[in-house]
């Protein structure tokens, strides 16, 4: 009897496929054998020119060349991603409409919101794409260096450090549990995204923020901005004399960051997810698109639709107990 034998290509392909059909891709729309036939609209959850646009920009790029089908952002921001996400669920699971998002966002919503689709239910993972970590910055004139002279400059006056930050995002709650981590008070200003949320900082209606590097690292180069550390577990290759969060006195193990991720309605077909992710960590692999996300500040990391599904059910309890702690509400 003869045996198969299957290259390693065809052995990762049947594994994501069987990986699919165990999470509920069993009623899939019809296969992916010449799909895309029109083009590609990919939401994104936030105001054009962040790190999710030029994302989509820069890969959809790479996927217009080979699949022949343009590719295009559309920025549809609001309620932390919220109205995108709305949108992408009740779309059409033909693989027409995707969505490349903070992932994190969309694993705090389910605490901070009432939605109107279940995140793990209504969504099909498809990726991650890229970490990003935040970089904690101040106005200029206040008068700390470091994580520590913050906490205490905070402890000095309570409630008086003004936080800009869109409520309910990844970087609200990323504060929020550095604040829960070391009991001190600062007072969050909303603010409708992150540009607004760093015009306020370099202004001075705000005191400090944490945000990604796409947004902040050009005003800290011109002196609008302090840097005073990066929120990634370890040191950054880009920031190599900057301290992390987490070598401060209280907040060891510290980490927090922006991970990029493209996801699809459910029902999307096992074989649109499987041609989208390969495709996808193809693109991150080259070259001149790592370099690309390395000069912005983001780290190539991509994952299956299976590890990025669990990561997404992880983050979400993990949120889910910070937001529970803090008794935190929007009103």
């Amino acid at each position: 009897m003869k045996t198969c034998k299957v290259n390693n290509c065809c052995a990762h392909a049947i594994a994501v496929t069987a990986v699919l059909c165990c999470c509920g891709y069993a009623n899939a729309q019809a296969p992916a054998a010449t799909w895309p036939v029109k083009p590609i609209r990919v939401l994104v959850g936030a105001p054009a020119g962040g790190t999710s646009d030029i994302l989509v920009r820069l890969i959809g790029a790479k996927l217009t060349e080979t699949w022949g089908q343009q590719v295009l952002s559309d920025p549809r921001p609001g309620a932390n991603g919220n109205i995108a996400v709305e949108m992408l669920v009740r779309s059409a699971p033909d693989g027409s409409t995707l969505m490349l998002m903070d992932i994190g966002n969309l694993s705090i919503s389910p605490s901070m919101y009432r939605l109107p689709f279940d995140i793990i239910r209504d969504i099909a993972p498809i990726a991650t794409v890229a970490y990003s970590p935040y970089l904690l910055t101040t106005h200029p004139s206040v008068p700390v260096k470091t994580v520590a002279e913050l906490i205490a400059l905070a402890r000095k006056n309570p409630g008086k450090l003004n936080v800009p930050v869109g409520l309910g995002s990844a970087i609200h709650l990323s504060t929020l549990a550095m604040q829960q981590r070391v009991g001190t008070k600062w007072t969050y200003i909303p603010t409708k995204g992150g540009q607004s949320s760093v015009l306020a900082v370099m202004t001075g209606d705000g005191d400090f923020l944490m945000m990604g590097v796409v947004q902040t690292w050009v005003h800290v180069k011109s002196g609008k901005l302090k840097l005073i550390a990066v929120s990634s577990e370890q040191r950054e290759p880009m920031f190599p004399n900057v301290a992390t969060i987490g070598e401060t006195p209280g907040l060891e193990g510290y980490s927090a960051g922006s991970w990029q991720g493209i996801i699809g309605p459910a029902k999307l077909s096992a074989d649109i997810v499987i041609k989208t992710y390969n495709e996808v960590k193809r693109i991150i692999a080259l070259p001149d698109v790592a370099e690309k996300l390395t000069s912005l500040g983001s780290r190539p990391q991509v994952m299956t639709p299976q590890d990025t599904g669990k990561w997404l059910a992880s983050e979400k309890e993990k949120w889910a107990k910070v937001v529970k702690e803090s008794g935190y509400k929007l009103e």
